[in-house]
């Protein structure tokens, strides 16, 4: 689950994580009225207007602007409020549709008095799954895209794992703040800022944090000036009040309906839709549908307690995507019967009515051999397989 910048900073905020202090606005009115707040209560001269969306990029497609006065703050709220912002990280990227802009941050100015005297570092923290620990990962190159950086200046990108058993240690903290160069108060204020974030990162359950830029004030303070937070969903539920901030406006449609259902889905950019009970099987699924020359549209898993009312919700979210050519229905009968799947599949089909896409289903399992007499005997046009590769084969004729 992603969070907006400005939830994001919030949060942090609660764990006493230094931030860039802003107002949310869905208003022109609005953000005149959290201007106003921002110079009493900050001394801000100017201020920064930022898109909330859930996308990095923001300032490439024109979602950034600094309101050096009241007629600038107006203008730009009332230009990026509504907007179809387009950034490398949207849908399609620059050249595709983007994503509406409903809200915007509008944030003190953290480079004042002296623009010279800041400087912009890259801070994220991750969990490294190969090695099994969490991982900073962090950059003197800060504003900057680091995937960039990684690539034309790889020296300049620095990591720090840590034992999740044992935490952030105090040597690792210093060592963080050496190779950033940092001294005197700043690199004490520093100390103090990654303690926190960590903390911040362990405490929320979360499953990315990255702090790009991180800035050094002019008077040596270190503070998060945007943020993006990634939220473990299998950790929500000891976080209610953070899953209260899911903004499902944000998310693809057809996989919120989809979590509305119970299902496991996943949008994906291809052509055979997938229906399949378990994580791992989904996966080999989909490889073996690649293999045999298509590509999945979809990752979805119905889960072990897969019913008729279920098969028909999973048909007819695989079936919203136009672009999916045929529909592979993997199943391995184990707690689930593939006798109640092919019900299902036969049951939608008739509810539903007017399936154009060809069906292959492959049941494997319990009750496997009343399932593939269920099919064959529907009358439908639904193709059954027995092997994996046989079933395979038929979606390469399907889409052929």
């Amino acid at each position: 689950m992603n969070l907006h910048e400005y939830q994001g900073k919030e949060m942090l905020a609660s764990y006493g994580v230094a931030i860039q202090r802003g107002i949310v606005a869905q208003t022109v009115e609005e953000a005149v009225a959290g201007y106003e707040r921002l110079q009493n209560e900050t001394g801000t001269e100017y201020c920064v207007v930022k898109a909330q969306i859930h996308a990095g990029g923001r300032g490439k497609g024109g979602g950034v602007k600094l309101a050096k006065n009241m007629d600038d703050l107006k203008q730009y709220a009332s230009n990026i409020l509504g907007m179809m912002l387009k950034t490398p990280q949207t849908p399609g990227g620059m050249e595709g549709e983007g994503k509406l802009v409903r809200k915007v941050l509008i944030a003190e100015d953290c480079y004042a008095p002296d623009f010279n005297a800041c400087k912009e570092y890259y801070v994220s923290i991750l969990m490294d799954r190969e090695k099994k620990r969490n991982v900073i990962v962090y950059s003197t190159e800060g504003g900057m895209n680091i995937e960039e950086v990684a690539e034309n200046t790889p020296h300049l990108v620095h990591k720090e794992y840590i034992d999740p058993l044992v935490g952030l240690r105090d040597f690792q903290k210093r060592n963080i703040a050496f190779n950033l160069g940092l001294a005197g108060n700043a690199y004490k204020d520093f100390l103090k800022f990654i303690g926190n974030l960590y903390k911040a990162f362990i405490g929320s359950d979360a499953s990315l944090f990255e702090i790009n830029p991180c800035l050094k004030t002019g008077d040596d303070r270190i503070i998060a000036v945007d943020c993006k937070v990634t939220l473990d969903d299998n950790g929500l539920f000891r976080h209610l009040e953070l899953e209260a901030m899911r903004d499902i406006q944000e998310e693809d449609p057809t996989e919120v309906e989809a979590k509305s259902y119970g299902l496991n889905y996943v949008n994906l950019d291809g052509n055979v839709g997938c229906m399949v009970n378990g994580a791992g099987l989904a996966m080999a699924t989909m490889d073996i549908i690649k293999l045999s020359g298509g590509s999945p549209a979809n990752f979805l898993d119905v889960g072990g307690t897969a019913d008729a009312a279920r098969v028909e919700q999973a048909f007819r979210l695989i079936l919203k995507d136009p672009s999916v050519k045929a529909i592979l229905i993997n199943i391995f009968g184990g707690i689930v019967r593939c006798d109640r799947v092919a019900q299902g599949v036969v049951d939608a089909y008739k509810n539903m009515g007017n399936i154009t896409v060809p069906i292959i289903v492959r049941l494997q399992g319990t009750n496997a051999d009343i399932a593939k007499e269920l099919i064959d005997n529907s009358g439908l046009e639904v193709h059954s397989a027995i092997q994996l590769q046989e079933a395979a084969d038929l979606v390469r004729k399907m889409i052929a």
